[in-house]
């Protein structure tokens, strides 16, 4: 599923040749593929250890984005003093890799792994599931960007004033209002189709969900897709590249004037832990997702380099499946590593029995007592004026 330029699927009561007929007619054409030669994806060992990887995959992305990002809004709406600036951009990642966790990943492990490449839940789902995952990647990526930008103005120019919230807000509605609006191809041209399992003159079939762009479309589409490429992958690295660039020599290689505290020290120290996870992160977001673009790019301006080896979608799976294992890291760094988020679940948790066993004692009264760090602790651990 998602960007591909051919057909994925859900199985129809009754098979109509005529339909099937158009459809390898539209494969011929595109692919310059007899009918006969299409190769079943279905059978062999190598979709089955596929089958496996993205099982495996798609249960860990339910688990590890589901639930920690889960932990980490409620813990954010729990504590409004947590709500700074850099907390906010990060729970619009937090939001995102949730809906694909709960909402896409189900549909995702019926449609891979369950009912092996067939979709049986009809095209309003199908495009439905296409738009969410798109808008889900745009979102994180602008989302990182931004986060990026962020640690970029508070530490190479610490004595500009911050971005005020009304700008703050501002700037979270463009990261969903453009991957919003960019991600519509994903949704109008999704498309329930038959497909030929193991070739025209077999009987069985199945029906993919995929992303289907006319034969004589193909130029918009491959000038669609070099846009987005451009905007949403190139540009945004490009510039995180250069803003940890600018922070590494900040912090690593420009001399502080004047007698360094143990404060100061432990406060510059605290800022290089955070600076090292968001470079991991920003290597983990290009190591994911560079070869998914890599192999979009040779599919759908080549197809003939990969479309007659049996395998190729097979490879292109389990692709799309390290791409979507991004969001993992992603929440296992903000969520988990830099927001000391288990801290403040086991506070929420730690209240609740409190209040069980000491109705006399407020909910204020407990939570400073259980607090074991400063409630306006920022990603960077301490917040230098």
């Amino acid at each position: 599923m998602g960007d591909e330029n051919i057909s994925h699927l859900v199985p129809e009561p009754e098979l109509q040749t005529n339909k099937l007929g158009q459809y390898t007619e539209h494969y011929d054409m595109d692919y310059g593929i007899h009918p006969d030669e299409i190769p079943d994806t279905t059978q062999g060992q190598a979709f089955y250890l596929a089958t496996i990887v993205i099982g495996v995959v798609l249960v860990c992305i339910m688990l590890v984005c589901g639930l920690g990002n889960f932990i980490f809004i409620v813990t954010l709406t729990r504590y409004k003093k947590l709500r700074n600036l850099t907390n906010l951009l990060i729970a619009n990642l937090a939001v995102s890799d949730f809906i694909v966790a709960m909402v896409c990943c189900p549909f995702l492990m019926d449609y891979y792994v369950v009912k092996q490449l067939s979709w049986d839940h009809g095209l309003v789902l199908c495009a439905s599931v296409n738009y969410l995952r798109t808008v889900s990647l745009y979102v994180s990526t602008n989302a990182l960007l931004a986060i990026a930008v962020d640690r970029y103005m508070a530490i190479v120019h610490p004595l500009r004033p911050r971005m005020k919230y009304q700008t703050a807000y501002c700037l979270i509605t463009g990261v969903w209002i453009f991957p919003i609006l960019l991600s519509i191809p994903s949704a109008y041209f999704a498309s329930v189709t038959i497909y030929p399992n193991g070739g025209a003159s077999q009987v069985s079939h199945k029906v993919f969900c995929a992303q289907i762009w006319p034969v004589d479309q193909q130029t918009y589409y491959q000038s669609y897709f070099l846009f987005v490429f451009a905007m949403e992958f190139i540009a945004p690295v490009i510039v995180m590249a250069m803003c940890y660039v600018q922070i590494s020599r900040e912090l690593w290689f420009k001399n502080v004037p004047g007698f360094q505290t143990e404060q100061i020290r432990k406060r510059l120290r605290c800022r290089r832990k955070t600076v090292l996870v968001l470079i991991g992160i920003l290597t983990a977001y290009i190591l994911c997702w560079a070869p998914y673009y890599g192999f979009t790019i040779v599919r759908d301006f080549h197809p003939l380099v990969i479309s007659r080896q049996k395998n190729s979608l097979v490879a292109f799976y389990i692709i799309e499946c390290i791409a979507m294992s991004n969001s993992m890291i992603n929440t296992l760094c903000f969520v988990s590593v830099k927001n000391n988020t288990v801290k403040y679940l086991k506070k929420i948790v730690l209240v609740r029995w409190r209040s069980t066993y000491a109705l006399s004692k407020t909910i204020d009264e407990m939570d400073m007592k259980t607090s074991s760090m400063p409630i306006t602790e920022e990603i960077e651990c301490i917040h230098l004026s």
